[in-house]
């Protein structure tokens, strides 16, 4: 017989989504049960993305786990792009008046886990077989398997944040879930380097070779990433042999300061641009990458699902509070509507920064004139920084 559980909302997913959402419910009163098929040492490892928008900054420190962000954390008034050797800078802060703070995904999780911890928050770890059910009814649930114990979570909401590949988005059935898909011909080799960065800002590289990123997550860290094949591989990449290919791709002013090192980390990432529709069902609201994937062109993976997040937890806590349902309702629509846009500009920047094996010289010389564009006109680089910054919360 299952082992029974009740809470309000349950929470599907133990990544920065999850956690961050469990946080908010948390402070307005609201319980919760958070459930993971890894458990917390895997979640905290993951390499991600660590540019963060000033709305997940503010996010974080309503959620009141921003003090080692701001002790520690890079803000940033602008980033490059380069061309061929060409640069320039969009000038963040002086566009828009906001900037960006590099902090990566592994320190947000790692503070929200702390604070989770600290607050006695209800966790299921390495649970299998997870399956939302019941989510047109008043009391939904989740069914999940821990250590060979079959659990039954009785709830009011799930909260869908378990990822790509996760079970919540399969719950919705096929002829109400529409998908959207573009799969890059690329991937992204990316490692990490105990050294400081090449620049002290992030760099965006486009050659003929293919594209190059120079970022970094702290000071002394930096991280570097190049345009591969699909079907590359890790072990066909030395060092020696990535440092090289950084050095051509940034060119020789900007190589010329460059610091390498031994990786401690060097792993491939394939592109996809992904969106499914709609992101509610019944009692069931997907969030993050669970409801859509963005290319890291630009990072905004993060950002965006943390957008979600925040819209969620309003909403919810709206419903809680004072009995209205009108943000709960509206949901779906209005993240989509900021979703749509900011896929637009991730497919936008990765549409102009990275080598196409299938572009005719006609679509290569249109690249080169959409970056001679940017760096002649003010109002074309407003607009790249007003998306890199973050667009308006309800889109």
């Amino acid at each position: 017989m299952a082992r029974r559980l009740t809470t309000s909302v349950c929470i599907i997913g133990s990544g920065p989504s999850g956690l961050l959402l469990s946080q908010l419910l948390a402070q307005a009163g609201i319980a919760s049960i958070v459930l993971d098929r890894r458990d917390r040492a895997y979640i905290e490892g993951r390499i991600r993305a660590g540019v963060l928008e000033q709305g997940t900054v503010d996010a974080l420190e309503e959620a009141g786990v921003s003090a080692r962000l701001h002790a520690e954390g890079l803000p940033h008034d602008g980033f490059d792009l380069a061309f061929d050797g060409d640069r320039h800078r969009i000038d963040l802060k002086g566009l828009t008046g906001r900037r960006v703070t590099v902090y990566g995904q592994t320190e947000v999780t790692r503070d929200l886990f702390e604070a989770r911890m600290a607050d006695g928050q209800d966790f299921l770890f390495n649970v299998s077989d997870v399956r939302p059910v019941d989510l047109k009814t008043a009391k939904p649930g989740v069914l999940c398997v821990q250590n060979g114990e079959e659990i039954e979570i009785r709830c009011d909401y799930v909260a869908g944040c378990d990822g790509f590949r996760g079970a919540s988005r399969q719950a919705i059935p096929p002829d109400v879930l529409k998908t959207f898909e573009r799969v890059y011909p690329f991937g992204w080799l990316g490692i990490l380097v105990e050294k400081p960065p090449v620049h002290h800002e992030l760099i965006y590289a486009n050659h003929a070779r293919g594209f190059a990123l120079a970022s970094m997550r702290s000071g002394t860290r930096s991280r570097y990433y190049l345009q591969c094949s699909l079907d590359d591989h890790v072990d066909n990449w030395s060092d020696d042999r990535f440092w090289d290919e950084l050095r051509l791709r940034l060119g020789d002013e900007t190589a010329a300061h460059l610091q390498t090192g031994p990786s401690f980390e060097k792993s491939i990432a394939p592109l996809r641009s992904f969106v499914a529709e709609p992101m509610r069902y019944g009692t069931l609201f997907l969030a993050g990458d669970a409801a859509h994937i963005v290319p890291p062109t630009g990072a905004k993976g993060l950002n965006l699902a943390v957008a979600d997040i925040r819209l969620l937890s309003r909403a919810l806590i709206a419903h809680y509070r004072d009995g209205t349902d009108t943000h709960l309702e509206a949901y779906s629509e209005t993240v989509l509507r900021r979703v749509w846009k900011v896929e637009r500009f991730s497919w936008q920047l990765s549409m102009l920064m990275h080598h196409f094996p299938d572009h005719s010289p006609f679509e290569a010389r249109m690249q080169r004139a959409e970056f001679d564009y940017l760096a002649s006109s003010e109002a074309a680089s407003r607009a790249i920084a007003e998306n890199y910054v973050g667009l308006p919360l309800e889109g």
